[in-house]
C-alpha cells in the first residue's frame, strides 16, 4: 500500500496529470504494472513507437540520444507521458543503471480509463495546455 501511495504522489507531479483529482490518479494507478530491470537493460529504446508512460520507482537510469548521454533519472522521475496520447517514436534510450523498478502505464488501458471517465479527458487537456504554456514561456 505504501508503494501505491508513493505512485499516486509521483503521478500528481506529472504536468499532464496536474489537473487530475486524487480519485482520478487512483483510477489511473490501478492500471499500472511494476517491472524490474537489471543493470544495463533498456527500459525504452530510441526510435521505437511509444506506447507507455513510466515512473522510476527505485534505482537510476541514464538517458541517451543517438548513443550520447543527455541526462540521468533518479527515483521519482517520469518519462514518456506523451506516448499515452501519441505513439510517436521515442526520441531517446532510457537504460537502467544498477537494478531499477519502474511503474508502467500502457496507452491502451489509459485510453480505456478515459472512455470510462469522460470528465478526465477535460482535466488532462487542462494539464496539457498548462505544459504547453510553460514550454512557450521558457522558449521566450
Amino acid at each position: 500500500m505504501a508503494r501505491h501511495a508513493t505512485l499516486i504522489d509521483h503521478l500528481a507531479e506529472v504536468p499532464l496529470f496536474a489537473s487530475c483529482s486524487k480519485r482520478d490518479l487512483q483510477r489511473i494507478a490501478k492500471h499500472v504494472e511494476e517491472i524490474e530491470f537489471p543493470d544495463g537493460a533498456a527500459i525504452v529504446e530510441q526510435g521505437q513507437a511509444g506506447n507507455a508512460f513510466y515512473v522510476l520507482l527505485e534505482g537510476e537510469a541514464v538517458v541517451r540520444r543517438n548513443g550520447r548521454k543527455v541526462g540521468a533519472l533518479h527515483a521519482g522521475a517520469f518519462f514518456g507521458e506523451l506516448a499515452l496520447l501519441d505513439p510517436a517514436p521515442r526520441n531517446a534510450d532510457v537504460v537502467a543503471v544498477g537494478h531499477a523498478v519502474v511503474a508502467r502505464l500502457l496507452a491502451g488501458p489509459f485510453k480505456a480509463v478515459l472512455r470510462d471517465v469522460p470528465a478526465l479527458s477535460e482535466r488532462l487537456l487542462a494539464g496539457l495546455a498548462r505544459r504547453l504554456r510553460e514550454a512557450d514561456r521558457s522558449a521566450s
